[in-house]
Formats: structure tokens, sequence, C-alpha cells
């Protein structure tokens, strides 16, 4: 059946003379391998007496790669990979598992303690780093460019600076991404991913919260990049020429989260498009295709995110060898007509 299934697929491809693409987005909650740095967080120092070691670095591969495989997309965006040691060693087991993604790329660049990468299993035209600041505290944005068919696109990759600072802190970081997307343009194919540490109305949500609110009410997801005024489901959103559109409203209000913060649900991770790839062109967001990965699996108790667990007592830190990422995956899938 899952042949006939993948011969009409191509079938279609052909006589239609369209791609369908699918791109992901996952922070995997600090895959860090087992080579000693120095600039590891306490808790991931090898072979030390937080457990971190063989076993559960790979547990935490085999986990982490189980949920890429159940992903099954072209392209996956990562967040908090240590280095191209782990992203291949990710890749490796992936391999394992019978799922090959050719091509892959990281920002790293900078030395910062953990970085942005992708797995691909079609081939990027170029790669690029954006760089937020000269400083080890802003982390770089990698920017791909691909090209299928006739059409390009663009794919930036994010992780802005946490909650534990004010939003003028991912000011930052979304100004420099503002400025590369007016150096491409507005008009051109343009994907934006990332665990942004924003809502998708942050707007809204951290108006009260005055320890963020050190802006005066503006943010960095929704200000700066503009995705303040377009909310309506995708097939009835229409955006000005420098106006993005947040996929998560594409999604029903009560479906509309990934994480879990002291029983809050919320966003922080995020796809964005531009008004090209809304709006029908040869680069097309696919109508309620935006979701989000919600196996049985991901879970603990039906209600809590199965997250990577490390115990926390008065002897420290400790990996208990289960569980997966804070992070429930998203995707989105694209056509483009050749």
């Amino acid at each position: 059946m899952m042949r006939f299934l993948a011969l009409l697929s191509l079938f279609a491809a052909l006589l239609f003379g369209e791609t369908t693409l699918k791109i992901a987005e996952y922070n995997v909650q600090n895959l860090f391998d087992l080579h000693y740095d120095g600039s590891e967080y306490k808790e991931y120092i090898p072979n030390s007496s937080s457990n971190w070691n063989k076993r559960t670095y790979n547990i935490k591969l085999k986990h982490i790669a189980r949920v890429i495989k159940d992903l099954d997309a072209d392209i996956v965006a990562l967040e908090e990979v240590e280095n191209l040691h782990s992203l291949k060693d990710l890749r490796k087991t992936l391999q394992r598992m019978g799922v090959y993604y050719r091509y892959y790329a990281i920002a790293d660049a900078k030395a910062t303690t953990v970085k942005v990468a992708v797995l691909s299993k079609i081939p990027f035209v170029y790669k690029k780093e954006i760089w937020v600041s000269h400083t080890k505290e802003y982390r770089n944005i990698l920017e791909l460019k691909y090209k299928v068919g006739h059409e390009s696109f663009y794919l930036f990759v994010n992780h802005w600076k946490s909650k534990s600072g004010a939003e003028s802190r991912r000011i930052v970081s979304a100004k420099a991404l503002k400025q590369r997307i007016e150096q491409i343009g507005y008009d051109k194919n343009i994907i934006i991913t990332g665990d942004f540490n924003s809502d998708f109305e942050e707007y809204i949500k951290f108006r009260r919260r005055y320890k963020l609110n050190d802006t005066h009410g503006k943010t960095g997801i929704n200000h700066i990049l503009n995705t303040i005024k377009v909310t309506t489901p995708a097939k009835e959103a229409h955006l000005l020429p420098k106006e993005l559109y947040n996929l998560w409203y594409d999604l029903p209000r009560e479906e509309q989260w990934n994480y879990i913060h002291r029983r809050n649900k919320e966003t922080l991770d995020s796809i964005i498009i531009s008004k090209p790839v809304l709006e029908r062109g040869g680069f097309d967001y696919i109508y309620g295709s935006f979701g989000v990965l919600k196996k049985p699996y991901l879970f603990y108790k039906k209600r809590y995110i199965n997250r990577w667990y490390i115990r926390y007592s008065h002897n420290g830190a400790r990996h208990m060898g289960k569980g997966y990422s804070d992070h429930l995956p998203i995707f989105a899938k694209f056509v483009v007509s050749e």
C-alpha cells in the first residue's frame, strides 16, 4: 500500500508539474556530544556525576531521531545543537533508522554554547550566517537559499534570547533578521523558523509582565517583523508588501501551543512566511497544512510534555535517560510549481 501511494504521489507530481515540501521546526533541548569543550552547561559535562555519558547520549540521539523520523519532513530546522559533531551523530542515528538527510548545515561561526542547524533531503544553493552581534551573548541566525525547479526560497533559522531577560534583547535579533530580509526583498519567497522565545501574540501576553516589557509594549516578533496586523486563517489572509504572516493563525485557538510553562500553554516556536508564499505564486504554503506533532509518546501522563528528564537534588543534576524535548515540533507544507 505504501509503495502504491508513493507511486501515486510521484505520478501526480509529474502530471501536474508540482513538488510538495514539508518543512519542520524543532528545539531538541540541548543536544550535547561527549567531547569536553569547556563551554558546556554544567549538567552536560561528559562523564561527570551528572550521568551525561555514552549511554544517556545515545538514548537522547535515538529519541530525537524518532521524533524527526515521525515528522517525515524534507527540511528540519533545529535549535540547541551543540556543534557539528552532535549534528552529524544525529544524522547517523537517523540513517540507521532508514532516514537519510544528505545535506546539513549549522551556524557555528561563533562559539556559542548551543547553535541552530538544519537537516535537509534537498540541496541548498548556499549557507550563510547573520551576525546578530559580535559577542557570544546572541546566537547567529542561519540562512539557507534553496532552488526547486524554477523557484527559489530563503530559509532562516533563529534562536532568540530567553525570557530570563527582557524584550529588548529579543528585539536585537529581530532587527538583525529584518535588515537581512530588507536586503533580499519582501517580494522573495521567505520562510522564517525558530525558537523565538516569544508567543505568536507576544504583544498581548507580555503587556503586564513588567520584567519583560522594557520596550513600552514593542515586541520583536510582532512589531519588528510586522506580524501584528493579519490574524485570520491563511486562506482569508492578505498581506501588505512588507508584512509577514505567522502560521499559528492557521490553527484553531485550542490547538495553538507547542510548549508548556507552569501549566500555561505557549508558542515559543514559529514558522513565519512572506507575502508571495502566502498569496499564490510559484512557491506556496498549502492552506491548513501547519500543525504540531503530538504523538502520544511525546506526553507524560497525557497532559505534560515528555521533556528530556534531568533530576535535580542537593547532590546536583542527574540525567535519567528518559524523555525527548520540552518543545513539541511544528511543521508546514509547501507546493512548488515547476
